[in-house]
This record gives C-alpha cells, structure tokens and sequence, in this order.
C-alpha cells in the first residue's frame, strides 16, 4: 500500500516539474521560497500559500506578491511570456525574426526605431541566450536583458 502511495504522490506532483522556475502564485509561501528553483521549492511554496490560505487577503489588499488588478506584474511578464512560447522564440531568435519575438520586444517597449537592433541581437547571439536544448524560460529571460544591458541602444529597456 506504501509503495503504491509513493507512486501516485509522485504522479501527482510530476507536472510540477514542467513549470521549471515560473511562479507559483501569490501569498506567503512565494514570498519564503522567493527565488529559490526546483520542484522541493515549488511544492513547498505551493503547499504554504494552500494551508495558510492568505491567497485571498494578498489578491484584495494588494499585499503578498499578489496584485488587485488580476494583471501580470511586469516583472513576471516576459519570463511568463517565455515560458508559454520557448520553443518559438528559440526558433524565431535563430533567424532574427517572427511573431513570438516581435511580441517579446514589445512587452520590453522596445520602440519601432529601436527593434531591428533587438532582432539582430537576439541573432547574433542566441548561442548565448540558448546554451543548450535544456535552457529555460528564465535563462533565456536573463540572458536577454544581460545582453540588452550591454547595449548602447537597448540598455534603455532592460529592467
């Protein structure tokens, strides 16, 4: 009985795993476990916003890392944009253009003037930003804005 216990535990909590480093929500939990990675971190923060049911209270009163607005705060924008689109804008940052990347560049407000350099960087350096077939929505998301901040011109847009 134990061992079939183990095993729908871990069924249950294996598509945890395809989250990577995204968010887990609002409330206490993500706030303790903020900026940790990894499926024990995630089930932790997970579990403390679930038991300790604060959830609520953070979304009304703006508190917790939760927002009123029910908006993705602009931190969380292109790493959740990433995450959701990965394999296109790997692709699309290959060949230095498309849909994924161009929506990518305005959710950083690079302005029309400014986005031919963009497409070209992510080109000219996307082995940087795609070290491997394992890269994840938050290195890519890093390694942008290092390489945006490193710019002349689109270090205005890196947070």
């Amino acid at each position: 009985m134990l061992k079939k216990s183990i095993a729908l535990a871990i069924l249950a909590l294996s598509p945890l795993t395809a989250f990577a480093d995204d968010d887990v929500g609002c409330g206490w939990g993500t706030q303790v476990w903020k900026g940790q990675s990894g499926l024990v971190a995630k089930v932790l923060a997970s579990t403390t916003n679930g038991l300790l049911g604060n959830q609520t209270f953070g979304i009304t009163s703006g508190t917790s890392g939760c927002s009123q607005d029910g908006v993705i705060k602009a931190e969380y924008r292109a790493p959740a944009f990433a995450a959701a689109n990965l394999d296109q804008l790997a692709a699309e940052m290959a060949v230095g253009r498309g849909e994924s990347l161009a929506a990518l560049a305005a959710i950083y407000n690079v302005q029309g003037a400014d986005r031919e350099a963009f497409y070209a960087m992510t080109k000219a350096h996307y082995s940087q930003i795609f070290r491997s077939e394992a890269t994840t929505a938050s290195e890519v998301i890093a390694s942008v804005q290092a390489l945006m901040k490193a710019d002349t011109r689109l270090a205005q847009y890196a947070s």
